[in-house]
């Protein structure tokens, strides 16, 4: 067991609804399950469907239904963010009244054709480029364009002061928000973002673990960032390592990958499944990438 646990442990399982589950997915919602489980603690299920051009009610379905037939049940009622948009909203007002938000205009194509625009750990750092625009010019162009919402991140590091997050096996880390930019808060396509969604329902739900993947390691930065930023409790953290395939590329739902759904049409024992996963043993093919 990692050393750093939180004494009561309450995790969460947080799929997208824009595709069928995979190996990896399995994985990741099986561990959740069993740390919960081993504490006494719980596990819920979390839908993060904000994406409306993507989320499919075909896809939430599918979701529960793989689950189920791995032998995962889950505590209380199923959350899903497109029944949150007024939290999300209260707290990005909540930012704006503290000046630490700003609509943004540009496009990705604006982003990634700037020069000036570094990379962090999320690729293209956004260069700042509407951070400065009058007061006056930016009403005018909210009232015009399309926009997002993103954070003045110098001021809001500024006014948190130095932050550290708990890592379950490392213990604590100190935050760099920094490194990430002026990320997004809420988007031009959806009332909210990753980063401010997700942080606002694992408060709202009690978890105080986070299971998820290494590829949102530096999430953590910005997660514990605006837990600081709006009295927010800060959960322990675990980031295991990816799944990939024979071509080496991590599992994803766009490139494919073994579906949860495929090994069940094959006649695949979950049971045994289900034990191969807890020993780190995945179908052929399949391999972890711990770096």
């Amino acid at each position: 067991m990692p050393p750093h646990l939180p004494q009561h442990i309450v995790t969460r399982f947080a799929p997208s609804p824009t595709g069928r589950l995979h190996v990896g997915h399995g994985w990741s919602a099986l561990m959740a399950h069993d740390l919960a489980g081993g504490s006494g603690g719980r596990f819920h299920l979390r839908i993060e469907d904000i994406d409306g051009a993507r989320s499919r009610p075909e896809h939430v379905a599918g979701i529960m239904e793989d689950l189920a037939w791995l032998g995962l049940g889950w505590d209380g009622p199923v959350v899903f963010q497109s029944q949150r948009l007024a939290a999300y909203a209260a707290a990005l007002d909540r930012l704006k009244a503290m000046g630490l938000a700003y609509p943004c205009f540009c496009t990705r194509a604006d982003i990634a054709a700037s020069a000036s625009a570094p990379h962090g750990p999320e690729g293209a750092i956004y260069p700042g480029t509407c951070r400065h625009v009058p007061d006056d010019v930016r009403a005018d162009r909210i009232a015009r364009e399309p926009h997002a919402w993103r954070i003045d991140m110098a001021r809001a590091v500024a006014m948190a002061g130095p932050l550290t997050w708990e890592d379950a096996d490392r213990g604590p880390i100190p935050a760099d928000p920094l490194a990430a930019g002026d990320v997004v808060l809420a988007r031009k396509d959806a009332p909210t973002s990753y980063h401010l969604a997700a942080t606002l329902d694992d408060a709202a739900m009690g978890v105080t673990l986070v299971l998820r993947g290494r590829d949102l390691l530096a999430a953590a930065d910005i997660h514990r960032l605006l837990q600081a930023l709006l009295d927010l409790p800060t959960p322990v953290y675990r980031h295991h390592g990816l799944l990939v395939g024979p071509d080496g590329k991590r599992l994803a739902k766009r490139t494919g990958g073994i579906q949860l759904a495929e090994l069940r049409a094959s006649g695949v024992d979950p049971s045994r499944l289900r034990d191969d996963l807890r020993a780190g043993v995945f179908p052929a093919g399949i391999s972890l990438q711990n770096t």
